[in-house]
């Protein structure tokens, strides 16, 4: 083992012990990619459910089948706003995130109509043991994943989404809970990479290798948040890392691949 890998272990247990943004060392900052799921399982994840303890992994919504993490409501019913997410063990800041998703199969029964081929990427979220039973969504910016509808209409990918939050473009603040991208529609169950280079507040979203969106000045502020602890949302804080947590919204989807690696300011 070398050197640099042995300060990048103590780091990692450092930053759980501590629960403080994870950074790893200079050299490994530009060079290594770190794997944040592992092919195999769910370790270092954990599920939190609308309406179920943070822990409890309902009627098995997160699994991992063929070599991804894949979300599947075979076990609900009417899906009833059971919002859920599936949150990395550590908070990360100054990040290159890669995630790898695609939507398969029928919307469950139940789910919103704005849910349709819709998941996300949550980015800068609240600690997930803040979180209340009850909550929708954690307090985050939204890397929004959204699949075509192959009705021949365009259907943006990599857009945010504002959940408990607000971000400005060109400074201005953005009004309304989603900002759309300029990303290609991707219809059908084929695989879309996305990535976000996440700088402090700043933060681009990037689909299949064209830069789609940046925004700045993300903090905590404004609604499309419910049932939330109302200490866990102090406006206009600003948001400089926290944890990354994949969603379940309603309709079936699976992530591939989950790399990370730090990047300096």
């Amino acid at each position: 083992m070398t050197r640099t890998s042995i300060i990048g272990r103590q780091l990692i247990a450092l930053a759980t012990l501590c629960a403080a943004p994870l950074a790893l060392t200079a050299q490994s900052a530009h060079t290594e990619w770190r794997a944040l799921f592992n092919g195999r399982d769910l370790a270092g994840w954990t599920p939190k459910v609308r309406g179920h303890a943070l822990g409890e992994n309902f009627n098995n919504t997160f699994r991992v089948v063929d070599g991804a993490i894949t979300v599947a409501y075979d076990g609900y019913g009417p899906f009833n706003e059971r919002f859920g997410h599936l949150f990395y063990e550590v908070p990360f800041a100054d990040y290159h995130l890669v995630v790898e998703y695609r939507f398969t199969g029928p919307q469950q029964e139940g789910a919103p109509g704005w849910a349709l081929r819709n998941s996300g990427a949550m980015l800068h979220a609240q600690p997930p043991a803040t979180m209340m039973r009850d909550q929708d969504f954690p307090i985050s910016v939204e890397l929004q994943l959204l699949g075509g509808l192959s009705d021949g209409r365009a259907r943006t990918t990599a857009n945010m989404c504002s959940p408990g939050t607000e971000v400005d473009v060109n400074g201005a603040q953005v009004r309304g809970h989603c900002l759309n991208s300029s990303s290609k529609t991707y219809d059908g169950d084929q695989w879309v990479t996305m990535e976000a280079i996440v700088r402090g507040s700043t933060i681009t979203h990037i689909a299949n290798g064209d830069t789609v969106l940046t925004y700045t000045n993300a903090r905590v502020g404004g609604g499309n948040v419910a049932g939330h602890d109302p200490a866990a949302k102090v406006d206009g804080t600003p948001l400089t890392g926290g944890y990354i947590a994949l969603q379940s919204e309603g309709h079936p989807v699976a992530f591939r691949r989950v790399m990370i690696r730090s990047l300096l300011r």
